[in-house]
């Protein structure tokens, strides 16, 4: 009778069940599911980490060597600009009153493989023309010029790379590298209020109407152009007075970057230029808003393509043009700057980088000198650890040493 049945049999029975259910979770006996497959722990003693640590600065010290060996055969001359705006401003080419560049502002580091790696250039001058007041159709880009000359010391082979270089610009900023709209840039559009309550507000319209592209990357695009060098001086009097070394402005970004972009937006998420505006810093550019025929084709502009690609310090360098067929030659430079993009009210500095490559790529000895230092701390600690245990030796497994032992 169930009156007079004990209370822990209904208890026995579910437990057994609890059992039962619980073998088949068990894992199998195997020595992989058991966690008994055999280990190697290896011992550390003196005759193993010395030679080991011995080893290591003996690799290290040959590769940070041949990293600082590739890096010194790259030339690299850079030009700081930045005061230049500041100069007494002259109103045509035939008044500049150039000044020299302060030492601290310009710097050559040339090949070991160059010649003239000794060689003394004379003092970069620059002059700052304003060409605001000038009646005449300027370019407005051109309005106010710097007028940098320069000299080249030694013929540069090709490739050669022009850079721009910023520093105290901090691409990193979280909000600034999420200020962007990626699907706007692939031709899928966007709402003025979309824009607004994404990544890019606070630059996601103006006016009711959606930015293109919007975000703070894209409005604080660096702007300042370049002339191509003109060579002054050539050696060969049979050619023209001056000489012109052209940098193209192909092939200078990433590949695949260009299918980040479309090369319009009408008809790509937008069904007319009336739906869109240039962002607020692109209104020098395009003053009258963007027309049919005055469009931005993004995937087309590497310049844009590479400001896109944020740095991921303060100061950083970016492509700018290249030349990778002719030789540049000895003899003073002259290149045209115009200034639009504002680096004095934060505090930064801008400058023109003309460089060669080598097999390690760009001028960047901080790899070598990393190998170098690393190879002597390990041959240091070696040293010491030897010394140690040559003078007081300890025996292996020998515990008196220790504190928590006595």
């Amino acid at each position: 009778m169930g009156l007079f049945q004990r209370k822990g049999s209904e208890n026995d029975e579910s437990s057994e069940d609890k059992k039962e259910k619980g073998g088949w979770r068990r894992p199998a006996n195997t020595a992989f599911k058991q966690q008994r497959l055999k280990a190697w722990q290896p011992i550390l003693t003196p005759k193993t980490v010395l030679p080991t640590f011995f080893i290591i600065g003996i690799i290290f010290g040959p590769i940070g060597g041949l990293l600082i060996w590739g890096s010194s055969l790259v030339s690299e001359m850079t030009f700081d600009y930045t005061d230049c705006e500041t100069l007494t401003p002259s109103s045509s080419n035939s008044s500049l009153q150039y000044v020299e560049i302060p030492s601290s502002k310009y710097s050559y580091h040339l090949s070991t493989s160059t010649s003239q790696k000794n060689a003394q250039p004379t003092p970069p001058v620059y002059a700052f023309l304003n060409n605001s007041a000038n009646s005449g159709d300027f370019d407005v880009f051109n309005q106010q010029q710097c007028i940098i000359q320069f000299d080249v010391v030694a013929d540069l082979s090709a490739s050669i790379f022009l850079y721009y270089k910023l520093t105290n610009f901090f691409q990193n900023h979280r909000r600034y590298v999420k200020s962007l709209d990626s699907d706007q840039l692939r031709g899928k559009g966007g709402s003025a209020s979309d824009l607004n309550t994404g990544d890019c507000k606070p630059l996601g319209s103006l006016n009711d109407k959606s930015i293109y592209p919007c975000g703070l990357i894209a409005n604080s695009l660096f702007n300042d152009t370049y002339s191509n060098p003109i060579l002054l001086n050539p050696s060969n009097f049979d050619e023209a007075t001056n000489v012109t070394y052209s940098f193209s402005s192909e092939n200078i970004a990433w590949p695949g970057e260009s299918k980040k972009y479309v090369s319009t937006p009408i008809g790509n998420g937008y069904n007319s230029v009336d739906d869109i505006v240039p962002p607020p810093n692109w209104m020098k550019r395009f003053p009258n808003g963007y027309t049919r025929d005055n469009i931005p084709n993004l995937a087309a502009d590497e310049h844009f393509q590479n400001w896109m690609r944020t740095a991921g310090l303060p100061t950083f360098t970016k492509l700018y043009g290249r030349n990778d067929q002719d030789t540049m030659q000895k003899g003073r430079y002259m290149i045209t700057v115009g200034l639009n993009f504002p680096v004095i009210p934060y505090k930064g500095t801008k400058s023109i980088v003309i460089s060669t490559v080598s097999w390690i790529g760009g001028k960047n000895p901080f790899l070598g000198w990393a190998y170098v230092a690393a190879a002597a701390l390990f041959v240091l600690l070696a040293v010491a650890g030897t010394a140690r245990h040559l003078i007081k030796p300890r025996r292996l497994g020998d515990m008196s040493l220790l504190s928590w032992n006595r």
